[in-house]
């Protein structure tokens, strides 16, 4: 009975989302996160704020909106956008990029004695489940073994709480992890056992040197101490408008070394958003500071 009453509530609710409900919800995730939401969306939205419907035991989405509008639950805001997100990665997703980093940046600007006397600061600004930043750190920690002395911290953040606690598990099943290299799985992630076999967990040394936290890139100034000489920020630009994206990257190259890298999607440009921005290869640019 319960299974049957949800469904049919289900297909109750898909009905009641009203213009004024899905402008609502359209503005409230512009608000707090930047994102657009073209009326093409209106089934992504009911499709995925069902499940938080049906979670809480509610009516229908009218009954939901009417939660959000009362702010009485000022967080319920935030599961919003956790459950509108697409969070779609893998490790070493656009391989190209981080070849890029070990060729590019660390193989020709941070070895032997000429390198920077300073700590290498890397940041994933749109972390999702952990496998980029920690992909950034396998790259790092491989780089230190050839450059004893070589220090590096990884920043990741991410808008979604529910990402958030994955990827501070650092646990991945082992069909997930393609690495460059097959040593790197013994040397940097422990094997599961019991319940946990089939999945690898990274070790503590490793995940020490990653830290993570909750951040709305639209939000400043960022949470980071200090500036970083690489920030990964790929596959974001792609839901902002124009003017959200002029202001994201303005806000993400203050926090960039002169002469660092920031990174984005392959399906992203960067043009015409920075004046001191430089095009180094495709979705790579440094910044030349004026």
């Amino acid at each position: 009975m319960r299974s049957m009453r949800q469904g049919t509530v289900g297909a109750a609710a898909a009905e009641e989302l009203s213009p004024e409900d899905f402008e609502f919800i359209r503005r409230l995730v512009f608000r707090e996160a930047g994102i657009s939401l073209g009326p093409e969306k209106r089934s992504l939205v009911v499709h995925r704020l069902l499940k938080r419907v049906r979670q809480l035991g509610l009516e229908s989405l009218a009954a939901y909106c009417a939660l959000l509008r009362n702010g009485r639950n000022p967080e319920e805001s935030g599961v919003v956008i956790d459950f509108l997100t697409t969070n779609v990665t893998h490790f070493f997703r656009e391989p190209a990029h981080f070849e890029f980093v070990a060729r590019e940046i660390l193989a020709r600007h941070w070895r032997g004695h000429a390198r920077p006397r300073r700590e290498f600061v890397a940041w994933s600004a749109a972390c999702s489940t952990g496998e980029e930043p920690y992909s950034l750190a396998l790259i790092l920690a491989e780089h230190e073994r050839k450059q004893p002395g070589f220090q590096w911290r990884v920043e990741a953040t991410d808008i979604s709480t529910r990402v958030l606690a994955k990827a501070q598990q650092a646990i991945y099943a082992e069909e997930d992890l393609h690495l460059p290299d097959p040593t790197w799985r013994s040397r940097y992630f422990q094997r599961g056992i019991g319940q946990w076999n089939g999945y690898w967990r990274i070790k503590p040394e490793l995940q020490r040197r990653v830290r993570f936290q909750r951040w709305n890139l639209l939000q400043v100034p960022y949470p980071l101490p200090g500036l970083c000489d690489l920030i990964f920020c790929r596959n974001v630009m792609i839901y902002f408008d124009r003017e959200v994206q002029r202001t994201v990257v303005m806000n993400l190259t203050r926090q960039l070394q002169p002469g660092g890298y920031l990174i984005v999607g392959h399906s992203e440009s960067l043009l015409g958003l920075h004046a001191h921005l430089r095009p180094i290869q495709p979705s790579v640019y440094q910044y030349a500071s004026g």
